[in-house]
């Protein structure tokens, strides 16, 4: 029966592939191919968060740049795990979803509840981040004024604008965070020959939870998966365009690579040599800025702010829209209907799950966002990056996938190491939930 299922499924996924593809645009060739890159810069700024901005400006701060290595490596295993998503819903017509569901009814089960519980504690989250640098840069609001805005902001602009203005602003706040961040490195006057002894492998005393949190933590979560929908919303369809996506996809995780690097650099040499410690939460940041102001003065450290406040909104606006094509689908499966990808942005579990980011995750703001709702939705967001890295090797290396676009060695092998990293993590995420 079960087989049966599977088959009548892909029969219809190739009939909508089939479909799609006569309608679907010619992949460009030679420079074009670079100004149609887009699908994997919202990606990867969406997947460069507050969160991570601080975790790895404190690896700086405490170790230097004994880490930079771990940063690279966690652009390698996203770049992977993206590149992964994508080439499945271009090879097969078929979306990661549809992928989970042939495995086995417990993967809907498991997404279900994950992608519900963690869309309200992340909600809360994001509104929180964006208006940190929005209260210090204009207090004439609380901070709590601000996040509702930032929320009502996500919903509505996500709400009444289809994909390609939604990249269109994406590009802008990648652009603004990249020349702020990578200015501030250009600033603080990087030591060149440490930056190169940080790209040699080693783990300093005291720095293994820290490693393994900058190699899972760069680039996203649930968002890796989301790469696959953005790249279906962009008009890209079937395995002519793997080529393209490659480039898209390496392009972006390169340029958070250097972004990622930037804020290493600036936590090396601004606080490690300096000695200045910073808060562990997303108010570190805020307490970068006063160390700019203090040595560079007040225009520096602004400049600082608006480029923390694009990064934090660009992870709004990246989940408000990309998480909620992902649970329409999810609810169409379900339900046993097709959804066309230029219908997704219409259809009413799109607009449910806008509203679910948006409106309950507004009563986790009257608590402040605690200590514990943070490690809450830190140890509940690891549950999912084992779960991608382990269906993907299950789904790549199937016999009804092409010889040619199956998982190559260096790829299941990044997949499986990414695996167990990111068990690691959701063990050690748990344990500090537990103390």
């Amino acid at each position: 029966m079960a087989g049966a299922a599977r088959a009548e499924g892909d029969a219809a996924a190739d009939h909508v592939s089939a479909d799609d593809s006569a309608d679907a645009p010619v992949p460009p060739r030679g420079l074009a191919r670079l100004r149609t890159i887009g699908p994997g810069i919202v990606a990867a700024a969406t997947g460069v968060g507050a969160g991570d901005l601080v975790a790895t400006l404190i690896a700086g701060t405490r170790f230097g740049y004994a880490l930079l290595w771990a940063a690279v490596i966690g652009c390698i295993v996203k770049i992977a795990l993206a590149e992964g998503t994508a080439r499945y819903h271009l090879v097969t017509g078929r979306t990661i979803f549809q992928g989970w569901q042939t495995l086995g009814r417990w993967t809907s089960v498991y997404f279900g509840f994950y992608i519900l519980i963690w869309g309200a504690l992340y909600g809360a989250t994001a509104m929180s981040a964006t208006a940190l640098p929005l209260t210090a840069l204009f207090p004439i609001l609380s901070l709590r004024g601000w996040a509702v805005l930032a929320g009502l902001f996500g919903l509505i602009f996500v709400w009444f604008n289809r994909y390609q203005a939604f990249e269109n602003v994406m590009k802008l706040l990648v652009a603004v965070m990249f020349v702020v961040m990578v200015g501030l490195a250009i600033l603080v006057l990087p030591d060149l020959g440490a930056i190169a002894e940080g790209l040699i492998p080693r783990i300093p005393d005291n720095s293994l939870f820290y490693t393994l949190g900058l190699i899972g933590g760069v680039g996203g979560t649930i968002t890796t998966a989301a790469y696959g929908y953005w790249v279906n919303a962009k008009g890209w369809r079937g395995p002519a365009w793997i080529p393209m996506m490659r480039l898209d996809n390496g392009t972006a995780y390169v340029a958070t690579g250097i972004f990622v690097i930037a804020m290493l650099i600036v936590g090396a040499e601004l606080l490690y040599a300096a000695d200045i410690a910073l808060g562990t939460g997303d108010e570190g940041l805020l307490g970068l800025s006063d160390v700019l102001a203090a040595r560079f003065g007040r225009p520096i450290a602004i400049t600082f702010l608006i480029g923390f406040a694009a990064s934090a909104l660009s992870s709004l606006l990246g989940v408000w829209q990309g998480v909620s094509l992902m649970f329409s689908d999810f609810v169409h499966q379900l339900q046993g209907a097709q959804e066309r990808p230029e219908e997704a942005e219409r259809s009413r579990p799109f607009r449910f799950y806008l509203l679910w980011l948006t409106f309950p995750p507004m009563l986790l703001l009257l608590f402040d966002k605690p200590f514990f709702l943070v490690i809450l939705y830190s140890a509940f967001g690891a549950f999912f990056m084992p779960f991608l890295a382990i269906t993907l090797i299950l789904l790549l290396n199937r016999r009804d996938i092409a010889a040619e676009h199956r998982n190559g060695w260096m790829t299941n092998g990044l997949l499986g190491a990414s695996a167990a990293l990111f068990i690691a993590l959701c063990g050690q995420q748990l344990w500090a939930l537990a103390q």
